[in-house]
């Protein structure tokens, strides 16, 4: 399960790189008005890789960031979808980050689950300095 959340994470840096960046870039390109016009500027792609790369390399301390990343990212999507929900504007650009949102929000969901469920055995593997998690 480590693995699948880990590649989930991956894949999740990659699809934002293209929502919030790439694609806006090429669109503001084609209308020919400034590159950064509709960037969406999230750095949280770079913290997905990171943790992403953690969880396949378990050390010590990645049980705790894990944990933590997980609760800030679940608080954090959800009170930017229930701020969205209170008055959704459903562009190509609001569409397309409401749907990355929801699968963020699964991530860590998922993620915080599989910490809770497992945390004895995780943080043991890590005090051991060993690969957490049944891949």
């Amino acid at each position: 399960m480590v693995t699948f959340l880990a590649h989930f994470l991956f894949v999740l840096a990659a699809w934002t790189v293209v929502i919030k960046y790439l694609f806006p870039v090429t669109f503001a390109l084609n209308e020919g008005v400034a590159i950064d016009q509709y960037i969406m500027w999230d750095f949280w792609w770079i913290v997905h890789l990171w943790l992403g790369w953690s969880l396949l390399h378990w050390r010590r301390y990645t049980y705790s960031i894990a944990m933590g990343i997980s609760l800030a990212e679940i608080g954090i999507v959800v009170t930017k979808i229930w701020m969205f929900l209170a008055a959704p504007e459903w562009t190509i650009w609001r569409t397309n980050w409401f749907i990355n949102k929801i699968f963020v929000l699964a991530c860590f969901a998922l993620l915080l689950i599989y910490l809770i469920r497992y945390a004895e055995r995780l943080k043991y593997l890590g005090a051991l300095g060993m690969r957490g998690g049944y891949s």
